[in-house]
């Protein structure tokens, strides 16, 4: 059983997140408005103004006031006309962007701060953060070597006193260093490469929050999916910081530090041990108590990872309080949330010392409400987990009594591997079925409410061993709670009732369509094919349709009770030459002597209804079973009715069974046709005197011990 894989994301929230950090501060902003891009006309304008503002923003001009207002303000300004960042781009926003990242060059001599210090390198650098949220722009920004000088905008702190405007900076540096580096490996490693990640790392310290989650969020990027990455950030000494951050107080904080600490875990053995070396294991258990929905989703999916492969650790998140807050979170509304606690849970419950725990703390039942979800990673999350809490026998009666083996057959799932997990689940089940949790079962069928003991029925008919059959629906009265189902006025549980009692038919394995013919009072005697209606030693005429049929009497004797009663009783055909045979076709009748003379004849559907007839009227049970084997053969949905008549009015068992048994199995489609639920009612009296027969038959392999 593979585990549920993990969804790889470097940041949950997406893009849409990210864009919206960017965007936090914007009142502070005061962007310049450019007219959207309708024709040519507009389009050109547009041009000219990029073109304009970028080629008159040198760096000699950006010693002036004016300039220095103009370019900051165009820079915020890309945001709010995304639908015209194209045409930014094409008028050469991004190679001037990138030169304004660096301070400008102070005349000799003059060390006094420049009237809008810091401005244009934040503006320049939240603008190329927004433009790198289109991945068709990163390896632009970084080919025109943008890199290097963000790297030394995140130490901008070092070079002169700390103040908002520096700290500004330097969070748009690290949020532009998400952005480029966001699902591009290639980019990942020229941050590193560039030097990038020790001052990241040397800023989850920094004093200002904003910093803190700005140098988190850009780590997280850096480390999904790249080990060169997860083993620098850890060599920085970064744990120690991510898991006191964890403890924070201000949800984005811990929010941005478990997705560091997560995806710094992930496929990476080595580093999930010093995590957990490091002491995260409780502040990340906490965090599934906190109010951020993001943390408990990273929290969650974070747990499922240390439960991984470490039997040890999955006990040790259970002893530290995760399954409640967890099992709180599969009724949660948030779809995401559900999917990750339900993936936790799921690796917990690969531990028999957490199975029943789970079960016991109330989380049967959210896991089977997530079968009906219509999301397919969040209901193979829940099948695997119920698929580890059906190893335990504990776990076993309650699973069964709150109709968990009904959600399992009757779920629509949607992946291939949640329905082999859902298979998986059942087989386990099933083979939990015997000893104390069969005793738990019976018990309960005898003294739980009557919806319980269904369910019980239901599922035991599923799940039993055809040696406890007798012992369940004979002395246990579950072949009444079936009947019953079959009865009630619920559609629904009539349905459930004849899936049953038909699965439960199959099981019993003496169901075949033609059971062997009982044994003749006296031996047969096969007078042989050449002896049919041959004149040679012949004692007896029948007069079949104005034709003679020459017989013999020591044959007849020997094929039934009716012909032995014909000669040797009171009847005047005792001594009679010449017996006439009305209302049988010759056709019928030749077929019929002729089985009685060889002991087999080929049935064919034209005939069979004839013939059983005339094998009823004289006694020959044998060529009835043949005949109703034909007839078998021919039963639908259309004609079942008639069929089920039939074996009525001839007393053919056998047919009568098949009809039974079709009748159960195709019940979900004959309910909805005219009458047949009268007819369904009616055959209850038959399925219950079929089920009794067929349970308390002795078992063939206790006979032979």
């Amino acid at each position: 059983m593979e585990f549920p894989k993990r969804h790889e994301r470097e940041n949950i929230s997406g893009r849409k997140g990210q864009k919206r950090k960017l965007e936090e501060d914007l009142d502070d902003e005061r962007p310049i408005s450019f007219p959207s891009p309708g024709d040519d006309d507009d389009r050109e304008t547009l041009l000219c103004e990029v073109g304009a503002q970028f080629s008159c923003g040198n760096y000699a001009n950006r010693l002036e006031n004016a300039n220095r207002c103009r370019s900051s303000s165009l820079a915020v300004g890309i945001m709010l006309i995304e639908e015209v960042v194209n045409v930014i781009v094409d008028g050469g926003a991004v190679p001037a962007l990138v030169r304004h990242l660096q301070p400008p060059p102070l005349s000799e001599g003059d060390c006094s701060s420049k009237p809008f210090e810091h401005e244009v390198e934040k503006g320049s650098a939240f603008a190329l953060g927004l433009l790198a949220v289109k991945p068709e722009h990163q390896q632009l920004i970084v080919d025109n070597g943008a890199l290097p000088h963000l790297v030394d905008l995140l130490k901008r702190h070092r070079d002169s006193s700390s103040s908002r405007a520096v700290n500004s900076v330097i969070r748009r540096a690290a949020d532009a260093i998400t952005n480029l580096a966001h699902e591009n490996s290639r980019i990942k490693t020229r941050v590193r490469l560039e030097g990038g990640i020790p001052p990241l790392v040397g800023l989850l310290q920094f004093s200002d929050p904003k910093v803190q989650r700005a140098a988190a969020g850009a780590l997280r990027t850096l480390a999904f999916k790249n080990d060169e990455n997860k083993n620098q950030i850890v060599e920085c000494n970064a744990l120690p910081t991510l898991i006191l951050m964890l403890r924070s107080e201000d949800t984005a904080i811990h929010y941005e530090a478990v997705g560091v600490i997560g995806n710094l875990v992930h496929s990476s053995p080595n580093i999930k041990k010093e995590v957990l070396i490091a002491g995260a294991l409780q502040p990340v258990v906490g965090l599934l108590s906190s109010c951020c929905s993001e943390s408990q989703r990273e929290a969650a999916l974070l747990l499922g990872q240390f439960a991984a492969t470490d039997s040890d650790c999955k006990v040790h998140i259970v002893q530290r309080g995760a399954v409640l807050p967890l099992i709180e979170m599969l009724q949660s509304p948030d779809v995401q949330l559900r999917e990750m606690s339900a993936f936790a849970l799921g690796r917990l419950a690969q531990d028999t010392h957490n199975q029943a725990g789970i079960a016991h703390n109330g989380g049967l039942m959210p896991l089977l409400k997530l079968l009906d979800s219509k999301n397919g990673s969040l209901q193979h999350n829940a099948a695997f987990a119920l698929y580890g809490l059906a190893d335990n026998e504990d776990n076993v009666s309650d699973f069964i009594k709150v109709g968990g083996v009904q959600k399992l057959q009757d779920g629509e799932f949607i992946v291939q591997a949640t329905k082999d997990c859902v298979a998986k689940t059942l087989k386990r089940l099933e083979e939990k079925i015997h000893g104390r949790v069969l005793s738990h079962l019976l018990y309960l069928m005898r003294v739980a409410e009557k919806a319980v003991q269904r369910r019980i029925a239901l599922a035991l008919a599923h799940l039993c061993s055809p040696e406890d059959q007798g012992t369940i629906f004979i002395d246990n009265n579950g072949l009444e709670l079936l009947l019953g189902l079959l009865g009630s006025t619920s559609l629904k549980q009539q349905l459930d009732g004849s899936i049953a009692l038909y699965k439960l038919s199959n099981k019993a394995m003496t169901l075949s369509s033609v059971d062997a013919a009982p044994p003749s009072p006296t031996p047969q005697v096969y007078l042989g094919e050449q002896f049919v209606n041959n004149p040679t030693l012949s004692d007896v005429t029948f007069l079949v349709e104005g034709k003679r049929f020459y017989a013999h009497r020591i044959c007849l004797l020997a094929s039934s009770d009716a012909f032995r009663a014909m000669f040797d009783g009171g009847y005047r055909e005792k001594d009679a030459r010449d017996i006439e045979i009305p209302n049988i076709r010759w056709e019928v009748f030749e077929l019929m002597m002729r089985f009685i003379y060889t002991g087999s004849v080929d049935v064919t559907l034209n005939i069979a209804q004839d013939l059983l007839r005339a094998a009823d009227q004289y006694l020959l049970e044998a060529l009835k079973r043949l005949c109703e084997y034909t007839i078998a053969q021919d039963i639908s949905s259309d004609n079942v009715s008639n069929m089920y008549e039939l074996s009525d009015a001839f007393h053919a068992l056998s047919l009568r069974h098949t009809c039974i048994l079709y009748i159960l199995e195709q019940f979900d489609k004959l309910s909805a046709r005219p009458r047949y639920s009268q007819l369904i009612q009616r055959i209850i009296p038959e399925i219950r005197e079929y089920f009794t027969k067929t349970l308390t038959r002795p078992n063939p392999r206790d006979s032979r011990l």
